[in-house]
Formats: structure tokens, sequence, C-alpha cells
């Protein structure tokens, strides 16, 4: 039985992470309203947590962006 290679398209993957570093960002610029916006912002920084854990970046990709998303307090 042959193995199968998981194949990742870092860039798509980036642009995903990035989705999620916009979406806190939007709220805390707008101004958080009630608890959902907490649990998506928690959500979101627990997902980009993952994804700085990986080992698949290379230098083509920012990091830092996400690293504040994550640090964001306000």
């Amino acid at each position: 039985m042959a193995e199968e290679i998981e194949t990742i398209d870092v860039d798509q993957t980036y642009a995903s992470t990035m989705d999620s570093v916009n979406l806190i960002n939007r709220i805390y610029d707008g101004g958080i309203n009630g608890d959902e916006d907490l649990e998506l912002i928690d959500r979101n920084k627990n997902h980009l947590i993952i994804m700085l854990g990986k080992e698949f970046w290379t230098v083509n990709q920012d990091l830092e962006p996400i690293r504040l998303a994550v640090d964001r307090t306000e």
C-alpha cells in the first residue's frame, strides 16, 4: 500500500490564515460587541497559534501580522 503524501499549498494556507488575522483586527477596530465577538476572537487566536507552529512556512510569508493579531488585546 502506497503512503499518501500530503501536499500543502503554502500560499493558500497563508491567505486563509490572514483571513483570521483580518477578522480579529476588524472586530477590535470596530469595537467588541459582547461575548460572541470575544469567543470569535479567542477561536481565531487559537487557530493562529496552531498555524504559527507549522513548519512549512518559508521566507515568502510574513508571519509578523499573525503574531501581532495573537498578541492584540484592543
